[in-house]
């Protein structure tokens, strides 16, 4: 999990948007296997160890459904710490019947399920980056059949108590309404680097050499529009910076290419130009 903490910067949260609060809880507590850290009438933060916050859930007023073809939440991801982990939550998914996706993305190995109000999200281990093939400054990744064979071939793994609590926010993909700006935003910005190009259709940026910290994609079409603010999906999401020096360096760099930053409550907050909201914080 070196590549989740300092010197790099990386996602740290997520808060997304849902139409009912007490239906999310009981799928994200139930089938993912969060605990609750907070809650609130509207409001509740969950986490894995007890202690720290990743995902966070709201429920507003009026609220309503995800809206198709915009920018915003494409999935988050949930990064576990061992290959057993992936194993015990396949057997999970398979006997509560939940339906979900997989991929071998020859850097990880991936799991895809979609929350009760479609908000999409990655359940995946790494593989050890000496595995990672580079070449001319980019990695390697596909979208090959997981091989489930041989990721249950230790057997039945021990009864499943929820998500480890090592787990973290491995990464964030985005759909954004187009790339060029995008590409400026987050590398001359926010001080990320290109490590895949996807054609002409997505970006995977990174900080340490990560295969991805953040995907940015154009699937939901070039000119895709910012969707309304009380539509189910991404509310916000936070970026964690080294130290004090690491992010006024950042906030100084978006303030050259024309980014908005503001000051609210000692966040610092901008927006990418597809309408993502960022919090900056250490």
């Amino acid at each position: 999990m070196g590549f989740h903490r300092k010197p790099n910067t990386f996602v740290g949260h997520v808060a997304i948007k849902v139409q009912n609060l007490d239906r999310s809880l009981t799928f994200y507590q139930e089938m993912i296997g969060f605990q609750i850290l907070e809650q609130t009438e509207t409001t509740a933060k969950l986490t894995t160890d007890g202690k720290t916050s990743m995902l966070s859930i709201e429920q507003l007023e009026n609220i309503i459904p995800k809206q198709g073809k915009t920018t915003g939440l494409y999935h988050f991801a949930l990064l576990l710490p061992k290959r057993s982990d992936l194993a015990k939550i396949v057997q999970h998914f398979t006997e509560i019947g939940l339906r979900f996706g997989s991929s071998d993305h020859l850097v990880s190995e991936a799991l895809y399920v979609s929350d009760p109000d479609g908000n999409q999200i990655e359940i995946y281990i790494d593989r050890d980056p000496s595995e990672w093939d580079w070449r001319s400054g980019e990695v390697a990744m596909a979208v090959d059949p997981l091989n489930f064979v041989d990721l249950l071939s230790g057997g039945k793994q021990q009864s499943w108590k929820g998500l480890p609590a090592g787990t973290v926010m491995g990464h964030l993909h985005l759909h954004v309404s187009e790339l060029k700006k995008t590409e400026e935003f987050y590398i001359q910005g926010l001080g990320f680097e290109v490590v895949n190009r996807y054609g002409t259709q997505a970006l995977f940026i990174s900080t340490g050499k990560y295969h991805h910290h953040i995907g940015l994609n154009t699937w939901n079409g070039v000119g895709a529009p910012v969707p309304k603010k009380n539509s189910v999906g991404l509310n916000w999401y936070t970026l964690v910076f080294a130290d004090e020096a690491a992010r006024n360096k950042v906030i100084e760099q978006l303030r050259q290419i024309g980014a908005v930053v503001t000051q609210e409550n000692n966040v610092y907050v901008t927006a990418d130009p597809s309408g993502n909201e960022i919090h900056l914080v250490i």
